[in-house]
Formats: structure tokens, sequence, C-alpha cells
């Protein structure tokens, strides 16, 4: 099978989002642009450090250029585009900053039994799809935004141990096994 590659440059949309009810939520890393959208299926951790490690990024950025930091970028809220298709399961990402363009670039590869970023030229046919994203400053800050709202949307966390709260309560250790 021939590799996809599904490159935004720049998207008219980039956001992170969810499918299901909390507790059973399927992550997604969604681009658009036009009517072309590429949906990836990723971990609700994968989905957390990209938005810390875009953090850093700016702020690293920032400091570097003496840039003026933006305030928190107004997040997309709406709901992922319809149809929600997986490309593929996101294995590896990466993450960095275009000092030409001054854009943030974000790419991600499917899953294989390595977990590794595989570096391959875009010209070799042979290698693992990838979906590659580049975003202005601000639209990074924007995505980081909606990135952590999607996450604190879940089930809330015991007060006592910090798991995840099921309608119904939970075992709790910290209390002794005593549900909460």
């Amino acid at each position: 099978m021939a590799r996809r590659l599904f490159i935004f440059d720049p998207p008219d949309r980039f956001v992170s989002g969810t499918l299901g009810e909390p507790g059973n939520r399927t992550f997604f890393l969604q681009a658009r642009k036009g009517r072309a959208v590429v949906s990836v299926t990723l971990e609700k951790a994968q989905v957390a450090a990209l938005a810390d490690r875009m953090l850093d990024l700016l702020a690293v950025v920032e400091s570097e250029r003496r840039l003026e930091a933006a305030g928190d970028a107004r997040a997309d809220q709406g709901p992922l585009d319809e149809p929600v298709v997986e490309a593929f399961r996101v294995g590896a990402m990466a993450l960095s900053w275009d000092a030409t363009a001054e854009r943030v670039v974000i790419e991600a590869q499917p899953q294989d039994e390595s977990g590794e970023y595989l570096e391959v030229s875009d010209d070799d046919e042979e290698g693992p799809d990838l979906m590659r994203v580049h975003i202005q400053p601000d639209d990074a800050r924007a995505f980081v935004t909606r990135a952590q709202e999607v996450l604190v949307a879940g089930r809330p966390p015991c007060p006592y141990c910090g798991q995840p709260l099921e309608a119904t309560g939970h075992f709790c250790l910290a209390r002794n096994g005593n549900p909460s």
C-alpha cells in the first residue's frame, strides 16, 4: 500500500476533540483545508503531552525572539467535522518550530512495533503515513486552550485518590477501599 501524506500548510482548522461519553471517549486530532478533512486517533495522554510541549515550545520561541506572548487565544468550540473517519492511530509525534515561516509544525505517524518516530523524506514512497500541520503561534495557543478544555471535560477526579469517578462511584484505595 502506498504511503499517505496529509499535509496542511496552513490548515483552515486544526483541533483536538472527542467522540463518546466520558469514560469511553475516543480522542482525535483533526485538520481541515477546504473540503479535505483528516482525523487521526490518539490517546488522552498524547493530547495532554502535545498541548504541554506546544506551550513549552511557544515559551522558548517567544523568549528567544523577544516576541510578546499573546494572551490565551480564543479556542475553537465547534464539534469535530463530520464524518470523523480515522486515517490512522497515532503512535509517534514530533513538534518543531519552522523559523523561516514562523510556524509550529506538528507531525503524527501511525503506531508500529518500534513506537519510534521515523524520519522519512516526503518523496520516499515507502514508510509510515504522515499527518503534518503548520500553524501560526496564535493558532497553536488556540489549539492548546481547546485541548486543555477537552482533557478536563471527562469524568471528574476523586478528591482522595485522583482517579476518575464513575457515576456509581469507585473503589478508592486512598480511603482504604471505601466507596467515594
